[in-house]
């Protein structure tokens, strides 16, 4: 009986029921994001094509931690994982971030959205409407 309700207990840790539920899209000042879908809504309007998921996933990181500063060091691990991380080069997440803000700014130039801190880092600033 004793090993019956062990492995139960077992599966039970192991099974996607223990998981956190997946969110729908996201939606805080211009910005909406999908993480199920990499979806991005820049106000209200869909970004197509999307995103690269490198791209998605750096906006995610900003997006998950708006108006913090985040590192660039941060970022790389985020983004490509800390076993990846290493042979990530400033001039590679550069150019990520540049595209990223390319992309940001041909849906909506007024706004920078990705905001350089200079020794410290990157911030998503996504004003309300």
């Amino acid at each position: 009986m004793f090993q019956v309700a062990l492995a139960q207990e077992f599966m039970f840790l192991s099974s996607d029921s223990t998981m956190p539920l997946e969110t729908g899209p996201l939606r805080n000042g211009r910005l909406m994001l999908d993480m199920r879908s990499r979806q991005v809504w820049v106000n209200q309007q869909q970004m197509t094509p999307p995103l690269s998921a490198l791209q998605f996933h750096l906006l995610w990181v900003l997006y998950e931690r708006q108006g913090q500063v985040v590192t660039r060091q941060e970022l790389v691990s985020a983004v490509w994982g800390d076993e990846q991380s290493a042979g990530v080069t400033d001039q590679a997440l550069d150019a990520l971030i540049r595209r990223l803000r390319d992309r940001l700014a041909a849906m909506d130039p007024a706004n920078p959205y990705i905001v350089t801190v200079r020794g410290h880092g990157l911030m998503l600033e996504n004003l309300g409407e």
